[in-house]
Parts: structure tokens; sequence; C-alpha cells
């Protein structure tokens, strides 16, 4: 099979190597499309991998072409959506079903094998299901949903809560679009969302999902703080989402998030994180409470993260292929690598994946 194998940093070739091998508790997927996460850039051009070599890839959905012998063969042929962290079992948060905080976990892309290839062998308990009317580029973007999802719903902003994402990437603009969705879908609606970004590819992808021009603050045009508390009446942002990971974003959620309100670390850090003692005093002031999040809930369950995604998938209630700004062939996918690793061109979700699926569709 074709596959993208990562030797080392700023090593990644397009090779032919054998199909996965399977364990009793695997299947192999058929790759249909691949998703490139923000974190496979570093992994890939700078700090290298856990082991290598290695098949990057932790976005992915596909179809099961075989099945290991202890798995029901009745996922031989169903089309899958899968979710890359492959929890230990044992830990403490393992025992809570709190997988996503596992504290031995292995990965599909980054520590073992994953989807930037023609095949995976995946974990039968990775596996989701997919219905008919969610496509394979939608699943294989159920993983930064999730993400998204996970940091909302540990901080649903109520009806009269004014909520502020700072930050429009990907799982900004995801984390966008589940909260406008939650704000007209749950019966007590939901408060104002603003938004702060910096590009203007940034604000026409939010205008795109239903932000009002108003609701939009351009940094390099505008001063943050003045419009955040302009538009907040004065009291600030009682939830306050943190995409971006640099020191002088989570500076401005702590000066602009209202008293008692809620600060949501979601960017993954740039560099060190350090706070100001003047900083550290308003949070104890202002009793702000702080919370990170990181990945997402996988438990099988309905109320998981990724049924909630999945739910709102086959029912239209979300469309995240709004939000893909480039397709490439699994052979043509350097090219959305070298796109994100130079900043080239303009993007938000760039998608690859499996020969003849993408020879098709293009």
């Amino acid at each position: 099979m074709k596959a993208w194998v990562l030797h080392g940093p700023d090593e990644i070739r397009l090779e032919t190597v054998e199909k996965p091998a399977l364990d009793s508790k695997e299947v192999l997927v058929a790759v249909k499309a691949a998703g490139i996460c923000g974190s496979d850039i570093p992994r890939i051009y700078k700090t290298g991998a856990h082991r290598h070599p290695l098949i990057p890839g932790h976005e992915f959905s596909g179809i099961v072409e075989e099945v290991g012998a202890a798995c029901d063969p009745e996922w031989l042929g169903r089309r899958v959506g899968i979710f890359p962290l492959i929890p230990c079992g044992t830990c403490a948060p393992c025992g809570r079903k709190q997988y996503e905080m596992c504290r031995h976990y292995d990965y599909l892309g980054s520590r073992r094998d994953g989807g930037f290839a023609e095949y995976a062998a995946v974990p039968v308990s990775s596996l989701i299901a997919l219905p008919d009317t969610v496509s394979y580029e939608e699943a294989a973007m159920l993983e930064p949903m999730a993400v998204a999802v996970h940091a909302m719903r540990q901080n649903m902003p109520k009806a009269s809560d004014t909520a502020a994402v700072c930050g429009l990437g990907t799982i900004g603009l995801l984390l966008l679009m589940f909260l406008m969705e939650a704000g007209r879908n749950q019966s007590q609606g939901m408060g104002r969302i603003l938004v702060v970004g910096n590009k203007d590819f940034q604000k026409q992808n939010a205008l795109k999902l239903g932000l009002a021009e108003d609701s939009y603050c351009d940094s390099r045009k505008q001063d943050v703080g003045k419009w955040l508390m302009e538009h907040t009446g004065g009291a600030g942002a009682d939830v306050f989402f943190e995409c971006v990971g640099k020191n002088e974003i989570l500076r401005q959620a702590v000066d602009n998030t209202a008293p008692g309100g809620r600060i949501c670390l979601v960017g993954n850090p740039a560099s060190d994180m350090c706070l100001e003692k003047e900083v550290y005093w308003k949070i104890l002031r202002n009793q702000l409470t702080i919370k990170g999040t990181w990945n997402s809930s996988f438990t099988h369950d309905a109320a998981d993260d990724w049924h909630y995604v999945l739910e709102r998938l086959s029912q239209k209630r979300a469309v995240p292929g709004r939000l893909i700004s480039h397709r490439f062939p699994l052979e043509e996918l350097e090219r959305g690598l070298h796109i994100m690793r130079d900043k080239s061109e303009d993007y938000v979700k760039i998608m690859g994946g499996g020969f003849s699926y993408y020879r098709k569709t293009r």
C-alpha cells in the first residue's frame, strides 16, 4: 500500500509499505478521507513523533475491509469514524471512563501508525459507525469537532451569558459553529457570542457560519479589550474561550472576563505560559475559574462528545464541510502539509485521503 512515512523531523516520504497486520482486536480500515491537524505540522517538520518510522494522521475515516479474530464480524463493510486515542483501560481516569485523561494512552498517528495511508489498523474499540447521511469527509472531522464540543460542554454558556471566542483556527471556528447551533436549539437559548480574530479569511468563515458582523472584532484594527467591554456593557465575558495558546491572549482573557466568570483554555501552548503578578491578582480578586480542556470523550455511550457531534451531523445541524478549504488525493497530501507549514495560503481544514475516493470526488 502507499503511505506517507515519517522517518524523523522533516523526513517524510510517500512510500510503498506492507499492509498492516492485524491483532485479534483490530480491524483494517481502507482510508477514504484524512484531515491534516495543526499538531501534525510540528510533529512532521520540527519535533518528530514518539517513534520512527511512523505513518502520521489521526483525523480519518473509512470502511472496514478486514476484522481481527476477536472482533464482531458485523463490522465488515461498515463505514466508520475513528477515535484516535487508545486508552490503557487500567488507570484511575479510565476506571471513571474519562479516557481522554488516560495516564498511559497510545495514539494513532503520533505513537502508532495512523491515517495518511491507504489502510490503517485500528482497534475495534475506536470505531464509531456512520449513518448514510454522514460523508467520509465529515467523519474525518469528527475528531476536531469533538475537541471543540468537549470544551463547550464543560463550559456551556447559559441563556444570560455572553461568550467570547478568541482565536479562529480550525478548533475556534468549530467551537463557534457548535455554540451557535446550541444557541439555536436549546430551549432557553444562549446569550451573545463575541468573536476575536486577526485575518480577513477568519472573518469570512465566521460570517459564513452565521455570526453577525458586529459580533466580530479584528484584533489588527481594534483594541480588543475596549471592544469587548463596549459589547458587554463594561461587565466582560461570562465565558471566555482562549483558542490561541499565547501569553498575551491569556492576559486578555483575564482582563476581559466578568467577575466570577470562566476561562476555558483550548489552544495548545505556542511557548511557555507565564502569569505576571498583576494578572494573578486579577484571577484572585475576580474569583475567576480557569479550566483546561484536551481531547474529547468517547465512551460508546450516547452522551459522549462523539455521539453529540454525530447526532448533529446526521441531522445536518452541523455542516463542517463549509470549512474545508483544500482537498488533495493521498499522493498529493504533502502539498497540504506545505501550505500549513509555510502559511502560503489561507486555509481552515485541509483534507486528503484514499486514492480512488479523492480521484472520484475532486
